[in-house]
């Protein structure tokens, strides 16, 4: 498909040839579905924890003698009814981590970008060169893209000034081609490629 090609200041410059096997498919919303899951199960930590009856400190005596008293048999003051006693079945820690086929991965990835497509949030601009680090810059730019809310800029390659000018920019991210993920595309307002980006995008997802 025949896709537009824009400067900082939103101007056409020239049209770009976007792969249909990557940004025409259909969406496949149970494949998007899957993959953000798999990516926010990834990163949680699953350090939490709670103490059992063995790992609480004291209760090694027995509270009251077995029979006698009236009173439910106790064999400890650290068991989970008591106050100041262990957790009963409580998290411990664990890894959340696991891999889904790159078959389903390469779908759901394609049907987010044809996502953006669909829904008009895809840019492509001609060039980010920066010569130096500067916020303000970048914020124009996103500005007069219209993406000044939440943008995931995809850069050909690592470029320091745009990269550390727009990490201060809440809702701005950077990625390359190597770093970029189902959940960020879809987590953005408007999905930025940088051209040089596109045949580098092509090459890999094609």
């Amino acid at each position: 498909m025949k896709f537009a090609v824009v400067d900082k200041t939103n101007k056409q410059v020239n049209e770009i040839e976007l792969s249909d096997a990557i940004f025409g498919i259909e969406p496949n919303e149970s494949a998007l579905h899957a993959v953000v899951v798999n990516y926010l199960a990834n990163q949680r930590q699953g350090t939490q924890s709670t103490l059992t009856r063995g790992e609480v400190r004291g209760g090694g005596k027995k509270p009251w003698r077995q029979k006698g008293t009236g009173r439910a048999r106790q064999g400890s003051t650290r068991s989970p009814q008591w106050y100041h006693g262990g957790v009963a079945l409580g998290p411990k820690p664990r890894s959340y981590r696991y891999v889904l086929n790159k078959k389903l991965r390469r779908l759901a990835m394609k049907s987010a970008f044809s996502a953006k497509v669909i829904d008009n949030d895809l840019i492509v601009l001609n060039t980010f060169a920066m010569n130096e680090y500067k916020t303000s810059e970048v914020a124009a730019v996103l500005k007069a893209l219209g993406a000044d809310k939440k943008a995931l800029i995809v850069l050909p390659e690592n470029d320091s000034f745009v990269v550390r000018s727009a990490r201060n920019i809440p809702g701005v991210k950077t990625a390359q081609i190597n770093t970029l993920n189902v959940y960020d595309i879809l987590n953005a307002n408007k999905l930025i490629i940088i051209e040089d980006a596109v045949a580098k995008l092509e090459e890999v997802y094609a």
